[in-house]
């Protein structure tokens, strides 16, 4: 995310680390499956792969790969999700970093799978988006996996409206060098139709 405000501090004042944890807890003590992201991501990997999680949040899906056998990164800008994720897994590496100025941070380009889960495109900084995928793709190595998942309407969404059209999301991607390869509805897999309220997109970087 940027140094213009983006739409999650707008919504969280950069304050959401713990109770956003707790929500989690509890739908995990509930009985919910709280690891689909997960799951998901590891029928596309091979053992051992490297994966960044942008806009990694508490951690719950780096570390839940980590614990499969993956080698995780997380970077968030929400000082309040990381201070959950660095006290989850002290071990996992976390940056702070704004998704925009991913580059900054100095990631080669190494990453078998980058994942943008939890609504990250659409509460981006009005104005980055395509900066931000771009940078998402910069990190993947050749023949790498972006993986996002994002609401198309307020039910999917905590915003009255959507920002962001699966379409200009495409295009975005299209301009990074990015090629669609999967789009379900469901981190399940469930099959993506017109007009579905989620989608998780699975774009791939072109081997050279």
């Amino acid at each position: 995310m940027s140094e213009q405000r983006d739409r999650w501090a707008e919504l969280t004042a950069g304050q959401a680390g713990e109770e956003y944890a707790r929500r989690f807890a509890r739908l995990a003590e509930s009985g919910h499956d709280i690891h689909g992201e997960a799951a998901f991501c590891t029928t596309l990997l091979e053992p051992a792969s490297r994966v960044l999680d942008a806009g990694c949040g508490t951690g719950r899906i780096a570390i839940r790969l980590a614990e499969l056998g993956h080698h995780c990164t997380g970077v968030d800008i929400d000082s309040s999700m990381l201070a959950v994720a660095r006290r989850d897994a002290p071990s996992q590496e976390w940056l702070p970093g704004d998704l925009a100025r991913l580059d900054a941070l100095g990631l080669e380009p190494r990453f078998d799978l980058v994942l943008a889960a939890g609504n990250v495109i659409p509460l981006l900084a009005p104005g980055t988006e395509s900066t931000v995928v771009r940078q998402l793709s910069a990190a993947l190595r050749p023949g790498g996996l972006l993986v996002t998942g994002m609401g198309l309407d307020a039910a999917h969404l905590p915003l009255p409206e959507p920002p962001v059209t699966l379409a200009e999301f495409d295009h975005w991607c299209a301009q990074a060098g990015l090629v669609l390869r999967q789009r379900c509805a469901t981190w399940s897999g469930d099959p993506y139709t017109e007009g579905c309220g989620y989608a998780v997109s699975v774009h791939a970087r072109p081997a050279r």
